[in-house]
């Protein structure tokens, strides 16, 4: 392994040792088993990385940074419940899912307990100010708001690629984005500079999300550790569904209304692959992963080499 994976290797044990000493009660069990229960699966962290690799570029309290960072994987934890009931989702991290393990009014309370908890890890943090306060909050809602154009866009057959772009900015990049700028603004960095993380980290989200989307389709649930299915059944729009269906409407609606459940990704895949459209998704991806390099080449105050790697590992993540 390289000095960089060994890293990161470090920096994710650390942060799975933290969640497992977060002070989670006993009772009631109705609100407490479902939460210990999410927080117990096998999450990538990317997220709270992303914060501990700027965290680490400027210096920053270690507790203090670990703090923010698992504020960050809480909201993100939180978030997921939410999304798992809407999308109907079995598996999640590789375990099912709290609706399904228990019930959507379970999951629905596991999730605002777990979101609560984040803001009081977070306002323990040393010297939280309310900079620090209302990014977290915007971001909160802004998740919201992508959430909410997600399921307006379902089985819509006019979203454009535009639109898309916007709501995947809200709902992955904002908290990407989210994740590296908290500790910049904690480090008390310029407005500007602050600035940049939020670019830079909108970028990675939308590079990372069409990247999901396409590991969706092309991979398998052992390897990704949730649901694939239930995109594709349920209408969500993807850039390879809008670009599909703008081009080969009837080819397109033809292959949804008569695979069977067992045979619709494969068939979906092949039609892709044969049409192009997987290869100039990659390539899409691809471009928003370089605009986050070139706004990395703007910090040139700060060592940002970890920073590249991190835009290369999630580039070239295979889960």
């Amino acid at each position: 392994m390289s000095q960089f994976s060994d890293l990161i290797c470090f920096i994710r044990r650390e942060i799975n040792f933290s969640i497992k000493k977060i002070p989670i009660p006993d009772t009631p069990n109705y609100l407490y088993d479902p939460i210990k229960y999410a927080l117990k699966g096998k999450g990538k962290r990317f997220r709270p990385i992303l914060t501990h690799l700027v965290g680490r570029a400027y210096k920053v309290d270690p507790d203090s940074l670990m703090n923010i960072s698992l504020a960050v994987e809480l909201l993100h934890n939180f978030t997921l419940i939410h999304d798992d009931i809407m999308d109907k989702d079995t598996i999640r991290h590789s375990q099912k899912t709290i609706h399904h393990k228990w019930d959507i009014s379970t999951a629905i309370l596991a999730g605002d307990g777990i979101y609560t908890i984040a803001q009081l890890i977070l306002n323990n943090v040393d010297r939280c100010d309310n900079q620090i306060i209302k990014c977290f909050n915007e971001v909160t809602l802004d998740i919201c708001e992508g959430q909410a154009l997600d399921k307006e866009f379902e089985n819509s057959k006019i979203i454009s690629e535009d639109l898309y772009l916007k709501m995947i900015k809200k709902k992955t990049g904002s908290l990407i984005a989210a994740s590296a700028m908290l500790p910049s603004i904690y480090a008390k960095e310029e407005i500007g500079n602050t600035e940049l993380y939020r670019q830079f980290g909108e970028y990675i989200g939308k590079g990372f999300q069409i990247h999901d989307d396409l590991l969706e389709i092309t991979s398998d649930l052992n390897t990704m550790g949730k649901s694939l299915e239930s995109d594709v059944s349920q209408g969500k729009q993807t850039i390879m569904v809008i670009k599909a269906y703008k081009r080969y409407k009837e080819s397109w609606n033809d292959i949804i209304a008569n695979s069977s459940k067992s045979e619709l990704r494969i068939n979906i895949y092949n039609f892709l692959n044969e049409k192009g459209i997987i290869e100039e998704t990659k390539k899409i991806a691809e471009s928003y992963f370089n605009k986050s390099r070139l706004i990395l080449k703007k910090l040139n105050h700060i060592n940002t080499s970890e920073l590249s790697q991190y835009v290369n590992l999630l580039e070239k993540r295979t889960y």
